[in-house]
């Protein structure tokens, strides 16, 4: 009864970490669109929220690892739920440091560029709901396997979508008549977008291990 306990506060624990992890990327979408709209003092104050949640979902995933610790899950799965949670969690580091990179570095996009910018940002970082809903799906145990490992599907075909969006752009960025270092500097920027869905391929992979040592 002790262990089904710490199991159902782990869950909780899981539940209310995605949400947070969730809000931290749409805040940064919602960031990065006030900052390619020349609105730098509602950006900043964006950025501050996108600091405070990834925090908060940094304290959630330390609460995680405290229960577990004490017992929470038998031993084969523990080590990883709390892997998974860690996955989850650099997809928030990615979003808050693709933040800092717009706000700290005030990149120069071009006006032409500025639309293909907003795409990226909102496909990358807006995979951020199909992660939480292939988490609540495996987690709240309210869908079958297979529907578990087809949310999961859905954020590796998204992630394609993003690639194929950086490969247009970094060729547009190569091709245009800007200086050099003007052309590495929004590489690097978009790098920093492009990451964040990356990691939540990774966050989905590390989510179907978990699921398929379930069905064992």
């Amino acid at each position: 009864m002790i262990i089904f306990k710490k199991e159902k506060e782990v869950i909780e624990l899981i539940l209310k970490h995605v949400e947070k992890v969730e809000e931290c990327l749409s805040t940064v979408v919602t960031t990065i669109e006030a900052y390619l709209l020349d609105d730098l003092n509602k950006a900043k104050g964006l950025g501050h929220q996108v600091d405070s949640l990834e925090s908060e979902a940094d304290m959630i995933r330390h609460d995680i690892r405290d229960k577990l610790y004490s017992g929470a899950y038998m031993p084969l799965i523990r080590e990883d739920i709390y892997k998974l949670v860690e996955c989850i969690d650099t997809v928030a580091n990615a979003a808050e440091k693709c933040c800092d990179v717009f706000l700290n570095q005030r990149p120069a996009i071009p006006k032409d560029m500025k639309p293909h910018f907003l795409d990226a940002i909102r496909k990358s970082l807006g995979i951020g709901e199909s992660l939480k809903n292939a988490v609540l799906c495996y987690i709240k145990g309210e869908c079958s396997i297979e529907v578990a490992r087809h949310h999961a599907m859905i954020i590796g075909v998204k992630e394609s979508e993003v690639d194929k969006i950086e490969w247009d752009l970094t060729k547009k960025i190569f091709v245009s008549p800007l200086e050099y270092s003007h052309k590495l500097h929004l590489r690097r920027c978009l790098e920093s977008i492009v990451e964040v869905s990356d990691l939540a391929e990774d966050a989905a992979d590390r989510l179907e291990l978990v699921t398929l040592k379930s069905m064992v």
